[in-house]
């Protein structure tokens, strides 16, 4: 294949690879990223590509190679190794803990929130805070998919409105 002949072939495939890229991403930035990388990395390894009717997967290939090349390289740089005597940076709390007055100050005032919430609206809402799905609440409280989701929408919503003040 000429050097002219890939470079059209490359460029005919950047729709698809870029709804590819979306996928594995879930951002258009990143994926914008990803799709330029890989047809980098594609023009740089273009004596590698031998397979003349496999060129769709060759490139999926290096994009998807990229990808968790990145990811992983993400997730070693937000390893913490700490090296000093009895872990000392792992063990110190943050300043902003659960124990901090200000944030149990803060945990009382939304928990009153809660609680002053109409029945029919706390229900739901301490339903879906503990995991429960819309359609389990639904069937558990005998009501519709829709009001549970605008029971919830409107609960966190005065409660939004309530603790306007406690916004830094």
């Amino acid at each position: 294949m000429t050097a002219l002949e890939f470079s059209t072939n490359l460029v005919g495939q950047q729709r698809f690879l870029e709804g590819y890229a979306r996928q594995l991403t879930g951002n258009l930035d990143d994926a914008k990223d990803l799709t330029q990388e890989t047809f980098l990395k594609a023009l740089i390894h273009r004596e590698k590509f031998v397979n003349q009717n496999n060129f769709k997967a060759w490139l999926y290939t290096i994009m998807k190679n990229i990808f968790i090349n990145n990811y992983r390289r993400m997730k070693k740089e937000n390893t913490i190794i700490d090296q000093t005597d009895d872990l000392y940076y792992l063990n110190i709390s943050n300043s902003h803990s659960d124990t901090d007055p200000e944030s149990m100050l803060n945990a009382k005032e939304l928990e009153n929130g809660i609680n002053n919430l109409d029945a029919d609206f706390r229900k739901p809402f301490d339903m879906y805070n503990d995991g429960f799905k819309y359609k389990e609440i639904a069937d558990a409280l005998n009501l519709t998919i829709g009001t549970v989701k605008s029971r919830i929408f409107y609960s966190r919503k005065k409660l939004m409105e309530n603790m306007k003040e406690f916004e830094a």
